[in-house]
């Protein structure tokens, strides 16, 4: 990729400012976009020109890249009236590291590919951290040649970069792996609830389970969480699992009973106002579904 390449950023949040951030320590040539505009400040000290639309964003960009919550905004983003498509131009190339569908993303593929612009699918995994200090592992999908003509710019971001096929099998890949963590924080979720009913302290279950060996540094880092109380800031905000459980269970070609269980724990947790606190937050307190439940 030349040195001269044009790269705009749209979306600013935990996990894109990142990014941003990572590829304009590189010397990436940055225009960047957010809704809320005091989040573009400190890119701008860093060198990076902020625009006010997204639109405005893409217009001399090459390539340019999206990182927001959910469909709702991946859509407003591209496709609105101040969209990404309304101003890159045709051979440039969007790549999108957000968590959507394989629908939606196959649907916006062909939708930008109407007026020339490339799709390059860049599923994420990692954290904030990870993100500013370019370990981050990406999985694209999209058409060979329009993977390989950004991945120098992923590899500025992350570590290991792999290609898993045409346009949907990343977001596939995505889902597969959140809806597995999903299930793990419900299922400790009831057996320190059933631990904790028969008089054993939830404390020590959550240090325990921790530290042993069925912990993967994931769910150490939310038994962890759970045992401070400290859910906020979030590393993964619970209606983001929320979302990316349901996103999987409309998609999925086959019943999927376990990962249904484990979405009303989160169904639960959105229903009493805590979205925006870590998804450890439904460790916070014995099967939190199965009380919601119950009181409908």
């Amino acid at each position: 990729m030349s040195s001269d390449q044009r790269v705009a950023f749209v979306g600013l949040g935990g996990m894109g400012g990142g990014m941003a951030h990572r590829l304009r320590e590189a010397g990436v040539r940055l225009v960047v976009q957010n809704r809320t505009a005091a989040k573009t400040i400190p890119l701008v000290d860093a060198g990076a020109i902020a625009a006010g639309t997204p639109a405005g964003a893409a217009a001399d960009a090459d390539v340019v890249f999206v990182s927001v919550a959910d469909e709702e905004a991946l859509d407003e983003v591209i496709f609105g009236p101040h969209g990404v498509a309304a101003g890159l131009r045709p051979g440039g190339y969007l790549v999108d590291t957000s968590t959507a569908s394989p629908t939606y993303s196959i649907a916006a593929a062909e939708r930008l590919a109407e007026r020339g612009i490339r799709f390059v699918e860049a599923r994420i995994l990692g954290n904030p951290l990870h993100a500013r200090s370019g370990e981050l592992r990406i999985f694209a999908a999209g058409r060979d040649q329009d993977v390989e003509a950004v991945r120098p710019l992923l590899e500025i971001i992350g570590q290991e970069i792999r290609n898993l096929g045409p346009i949907g099998a990343a977001s596939t890949f995505k889902l597969a792996f959140n809806v597995l963590l999903g299930a793990q924080l419900a299922a400790i979720s009831e057996a320190v609830g059933l631990a904790e009913r028969a008089g054993l302290s939830r404390e020590v279950m959550l240090q325990t389970i921790g530290t042993s060996g069925l912990a993967s540094p994931v769910l150490a880092f939310r038994c962890a969480l759970a045992l401070k109380g400290r859910f906020d800031p979030p590393a993964f905000r619970t209606r983001l699992m929320h979302k990316d459980l349901r996103l999987a269970l409309s998609d999925a070609r086959s019943p999927m009973p376990v990962i249904a269980r484990a979405a009303e724990y989160f169904d639960a947790a959105l229903e009493r106002g805590l979205g925006e606190l870590d998804a450890a937050i439904v460790l916070a307190r014995a099967e939190p579904a199965v009380q919601a439940g119950a009181a409908r």
